[in-house]
């Protein structure tokens, strides 16, 4: 049931996308899309924190830090892209993100020539480093 975790959040989420995308089109910096998601999310009611920190842990020592574009209700990350296609390093920047978190589900969302999204779980169970939310 893992691949339906969150569901009711992120299915309108992904509906929010395509309106977005719509309505601007492509061709804009990432933090266009980032403030349009925001506003629109948030006037849909959602609890949306842009550019929210999550730090890097290394044997209970801080070693970096990371900036999720959108955490959405405390339970999706969403990771913007406004470029050609998605490859392996946005999922895998995406994955990171969950595993230094709390969060389980996350999104990519590339509004790029061709919109385009990728819905990653990674469950707290398979979680083994260092982690705050």
């Amino acid at each position: 049931m893992a691949d339906l975790l969150y569901k009711e959040v992120s299915s309108p989420i992904l509906k929010i996308f395509y309106e977005v995308y719509n309505q601007l089109g492509y061709g804009f910096l990432e933090k266009v899309y980032q403030n349009a998601m925001y506003l629109e999310l948030k006037a849909q009611g959602y609890k949306v924190e842009a550019q929210k920190q999550i730090k890097v842990y290394y044997k209970s020592q801080i070693v970096g830090e990371y900036f999720a574009d959108l955490v959405i209700e405390d339970n999706i990350i969403v990771e913007l892209k406004a470029c050609e296609c998605l490859i392996n390093s946005h999922i895998t920047q995406l994955l990171n993100y969950l595993r230094c978190t709390t969060i389980e589900v996350g999104l990519v969302l590339n509004f790029g020539e061709n919109p385009e999204f990728k819905r990653l779980i990674y469950t707290n169970n398979r979680k083994t480093i260092s982690r705050n939310q």
